[in-house]
């Protein structure tokens, strides 16, 4: 292994922009380095997202997961929403993601979350096939639905 993952906090702000701008960018969004950072600044400040980077050998950062936590109220218990996922294009398939995964299953085994619930887009496969290789299962019992407010 050629990287490292650790989670974060407030000092590594610098880092997790850089990759989040990118990723945004990724999913057909503006760069705007300075309104990432203010909305991710609160996130970590506040303690709402658990964010955990990967690092080269020389502290260059790779990729990014950001969770947050919500509740089931039918399971009685803490759910991890692996909210955001992204591996610079140059280090992709290499295993970074997969890493990355693994941190948010350690914060939910860590936390006794009852699971990890992720989302991705429906022509995303190659993140489909790493998500069932690693056991995900796709909901066949239930819709997602949002409204923008």
């Amino acid at each position: 292994m050629t990287w490292t993952t650790q989670g974060i906090s407030i000092e590594q702000l610098d880092d997790l922009v850089h990759l989040f701008d990118l990723y945004m960018v990724f999913y057909g969004k503006e760069s705007h380095p300075q309104k990432y950072r203010d909305y991710l600044q609160q996130r970590l400040s506040q303690n709402e997202a658990h964010v955990y980077i990967a690092y080269d050998p020389d502290y260059r950062p790779l990729g990014f997961v950001l969770n947050y936590l919500s509740f089931s109220s039918v399971s009685l218990g803490k759910v991890v929403v692996l909210n955001d996922l992204f591996v610079i294009e140059s280090h992709r398939k290499k295993g970074i993601a997969n890493q990355l995964i693994h941190c948010s299953i350690g914060l939910a085994l860590e936390i006794n979350a009852i699971r990890v619930d992720l989302g991705t887009a429906r022509d995303n496969h190659s993140a489909q096939a790493l998500y069932k290789k690693l056991g995900f299962v796709r909901d066949t019992q239930f819709f997602s639905y949002s409204l923008s407010t």
